[in-house]
């Protein structure tokens, strides 16, 4: 399974319903929504009325990725708003093992990601309740940034360990993917791929996300 999931952090956000139709009909698989709140990340986006706005306009499931702090506080508000795939942070949730289960409880897919520097074994206890395991291979916080070369060698031992303990777990990778380094990303495991401005930042959609794929 190969997924394709473009980040609406890198679309125009005066037209974004819009731009989620113009990705679905290039033949997007998900929707990659990027929460951010100012504290845990230097920047600021959107909040749960507008994911429950966006909501309206696309069957494909959305992969929502909270970059904010204490997370547990908002995570109804997330859920009610019709996420498929609600993504916490190792770093910033106080209690990973009662917010996984929580959201799955909610019948919501739950996954946890790890910033760059955030070592594998930080996952390690929660691995097996987990739906997704999305890896940053950027510093979280702006769309834009360039991958950073050395996340290869950490995606890869993600996909091991997965192979090896919780088969069941989607590999998704998020942070300046291009149909430059898609292949070696695949090849190291993942399954999922987050590309923002690789999707929004060219003239034919179609034809992009045509190429990742292949």
């Amino acid at each position: 399974m190969r997924i394709i999931a473009p980040s609406i952090l890198s679309a125009d956000f005066s037209r974004l319903g819009e731009e989620i139709r113009a990705v679905e009909q290039a033949g997007a698989d998900w929707i990659h929504i990027d929460v951010m709140d100012g504290h845990f990340v230097p920047n600021i986006t959107i909040g749960p009325g507008v994911v429950s706005s966006l909501r309206k306009t696309t069957p494909l499931p959305f992969d929502v990725h909270l970059m904010i702090a204490d997370p547990d506080r908002y995570l109804d508000a997330f859920l009610s708003a019709g996420s498929d795939y609600l993504t916490v942070h190792v770093e910033a949730a106080t209690h990973l093992h009662r917010t996984i289960s929580y959201i799955k409880d909610k019948g919501c897919k739950a996954g946890v990601s790890l910033n760059p520097a955030t070592p594998l074994t930080m996952i390690e206890p929660v691995l097996g309740d987990l739906d997704l395991l999305l890896i940053m291979t950027v510093n979280p916080g702006f769309g834009g940034q360039k991958f950073i070369p050395s996340m290869i060698a950490k995606i890869r031992a993600a996909g091991k360990m997965i192979a090896d303990r919780a088969p069941h777990v989607l590999l998704e990778v998020d942070g300046g993917i291009t149909t430059a380094n898609i292949n070696d990303v695949a090849a190291a495991g993942a399954a999922a791929f987050v590309a923002g401005f690789a999707v929004f930042g060219s003239p034919d959609y179609r034809q992009t996300i045509a190429a990742l794929k292949k």
